[in-house]
Parts: C-alpha cells; sequence; structure tokens
C-alpha cells in the first residue's frame, strides 16, 4: 500500500517539479480601469478577462478611473500569400493589429503606446468557400482572444506612472 501512496505522491509532484502552474491572476498596478465601448469587440472581451482574471474594477466613467485604456487603431487584414499557376489565390495572410496604451488620466503611462501584431496563414480553395469564411472568422476570433491574453500579460508588467517633478 505504500508503495501505491509514494506513487501517487510523486506523480502529484512531478508537474510542480516542471514548474508548472495555474494562471492565476494577473496584479496589475491600479484598481479600477475606464475602458471605453466595452460592448463589442476587443473591448467587451478584454472587459470580462480583466474582471475574471485580474482584481480590477472595470468603470463606466473615466473620471473615477485610476487607469484609463484608450485603443488608437484596431485593423483586420487579408493578403495574398500566394497564388497557383493559373493565377488564383491559394493562400491568404490574416493580420490583426491592435495599438494602444494605458494612462492615469493626466498624461502619465501605466503602459505607453503600443502595438501588438499577430498573423496566422490560411490556405484556400475556391470549392470550399463558406467554409473558408468560417474558418477565417474563427481564425480571427483566435487572434482577438491571444491578443487579449497578451494585453493582460502586459498590464500585468506595468508599472505605476512615476508622478510629474515639480
Amino acid at each position: 500500500m505504500s508503495f501505491r501512496r509514494a506513487l501517487l505522491l510523486g506523480l502529484a509532484l512531478l508537474p510542480a517539479a516542471c514548474g508548472f502552474q495555474l494562471r492565476g491572476t494577473a496584479n496589475v498596478p491600479f484598481d479600477t480601469l475606464y475602458l471605453p465601448n466595452a460592448t463589442s469587440g476587443i473591448q467587451l472581451n478584454l472587459k470580462r478577462n480583466i474582471q475574471a482574471g485580474t482584481r480590477v474594477k472595470v468603470v463606466d466613467d473615466p473620471k473615477v478611473a485610476q487607469a484609463v485604456m484608450q485603443f488608437t487603431e484596431e485593423t483586420r487584414q487579408k493578403e495574398i500569400l500566394s497564388l497557383t499557376g493559373t493565377g488564383r489565390v491559394r493562400e491568404f495572410t490574416l493580420r490583426y493589429r491592435v495599438s494602444w496604451r494605458v494612462h492615469d488620466g493626466k498624461g502619465a503611462d501605466y503602459v505607453a503606446q503600443n502595438t501588438i501584431i499577430l498573423t496566422r496563414d490560411v490556405t484556400f480553395n475556391d470549392t470550399e468557400i463558406l467554409a473558408k469564411e468560417a474558418e477565417e472568422e474563427l481564425l480571427f476570433r483566435d487572434m482577438q482572444t491571444d491578443m487579449v491574453q497578451q494585453i493582460i500579460r502586459r498590464l500585468a508588467a506595468a508599472k505605476p506612472p512615476k508622478p510629474a517633478a515639480e
């Protein structure tokens, strides 16, 4: 019986030995955040993840927020990557670009202007147009999820702004 217990204990400790740990909550240097237009798209996804994965409260008024998140760009692009010998599209590159910053409302930055670009390559076939459109939308949704996780990691790495010298 003790051999089984030792084996189970060893197996239970194995993930800890390799450095594995659950993601948990991210520590960010502010308690309240104003997130404009948090009703759709990346803002809504980010709001949900911030509320679930941090101790930050998302507020509706920038005047009462310790930090203000500002999105300066959000673009989705689809570019031809390669063509067949007959000139038909074979592959596309999907590009998702978001520029943002987080400031204290007085000009000091928690996170300076930042741009994150994600890309995915997707093959294309004329006979499967509807399926490829659905795949493209799924890839953009997946990139948005990745983008939100990267933003949260950058927020967790942010430092409080230094007070202005008087």
